[in-house]
């Protein structure tokens, strides 16, 4: 069985509709809600869109077996104001990815957005955070940069202003992955951007003891890492006479395997283990189109991870399906 940990919701269009109107009135018509059917529901993760097939059928093609859907990050918003619209927009986002979870239950699986307004304390997504934990999400998407590249620096994960969110993390027994939204700068689109905040997010939890203060947290970083994988050296060396090095904090980490190429997954498992490896594709997404060397999509990652030689059984299996089970608390299939 493939489980894909890294996939966003392909939505109705009422979804995007509603955000649209509460940001061009700034919250002064009130809430509102998404006004949607189960049907509408069920037939946008159907609908191709801006990738070559529907989400449905774009998964299917690759093997994917099941798939935890969280937001779509650049469509997050977590810099707009007033703060308000931040967090109804995030709300209904997960409302719409609950639903069709219970609608597709045998294809996805819930990650939550959290309505992280830039500016404000942590602690202001703890009311969500308790609610879809009741619901059954298995997992949220944590955002290092809610200010969006805008220019204003947000607190690195080793600092104190999240500590309150780890604790609560541990105390509902849920899964952060990180993963940036959207990006104010041309010179950082928001792809690059995503990156850059992965490398930033590794480099902050590895040179701190975040770790150690919260060791039943559970971490995942999105896209391999970023670029620490590929510049590991150049962070291990300062670190080669500590108790801890670089290194041994990245394997308590884990990473998923949202990279297109054999050369890039084999860097990110000799340097972190099969075991801290979660199979994501993040499909239908920025990877989607047909590679004419393959006539394959570029995201049939499963696929590349099936040819490799150099990969045992049972760590072709812990990525492809056992560690994701053992991080997000999936149950075995039956």
């Amino acid at each position: 069985m493939i489980i894909d940990c890294h996939g966003h919701v392909s939505a109705p269009v009422q979804l995007w509709a509603y955000k649209a109107n509460i940001l061009a009135h700034r919250g002064a018509h009130g809430r509102g809600g998404v006004k949607v059917t189960d049907e509408e529901i069920v037939e946008a993760a159907h609908r191709k869109e801006a990738f070559p097939k529907g989400h449905v059928a774009s998964i299917k093609e690759n093997g994917i077996d099941l798939q935890l859907i969280s937001p779509r990050p650049f469509q997050m918003m977590h810099s707009a104001t007033p703060a308000r619209v931040v967090h109804w927009f995030c709300e209904e986002t997960n409302i719409i990815i609950h639903r069709q979870c219970q609608l597709l239950p045998d294809l996805f699986v819930p990650i939550a957005g959290l309505p992280q307004a830039a500016g404000e304390p942590i602690e202001m997504v703890f009311d969500e955070l308790e609610r879809i934990a009741k619901l059954g999400f298995k997992g949220v998407l944590l955002n290092p940069d809610p200010y969006e590249n805008s220019g204003i620096e947000p607190p690195g994960l080793n600092e104190r202003y999240w500590y309150p969110l780890y604790e609560k993390l541990c105390e509902l027994g849920l899964p952060a992955h990180v993963h940036a939204s959207g990006s104010h700068s041309d010179r950082v689109p928001y792809s690059l951007h995503f990156i850059n905040e992965e490398s930033n997010a590794v480099f902050a939890l590895c040179n701190s003891t975040v770790l150690e203060d919260f060791p039943d947290l559970k971490i995942v970083i999105s896209h391999g890492g970023g670029a620490i994988p590929y510049q590991l050296e150049r962070f291990e060396a300062s670190t080669v006479n500590r108790p801890i090095r670089f290194s041994d904090r990245m394997r308590k980490l884990f990473f998923d395997t949202v990279l297109y190429g054999e050369r890039s997954l084999r860097l990110l498992v000799e340097t972190v283990g099969a075991d801290r490896c979660l199979f994501g594709s993040e499909c239908p997404g920025v990877a989607s189109a047909i590679d004419p060397r393959t006539d394959r999509p570029m995201d049939d990652v499963a696929g590349i991870i099936r040819r490799v030689d150099w990969l045992s059984e049972n760590e072709r299996h812990a990525i492809l399906e056992g560690n994701a089970r053992a991080v997000f608390g999936l149950p075995e299939s039956s």
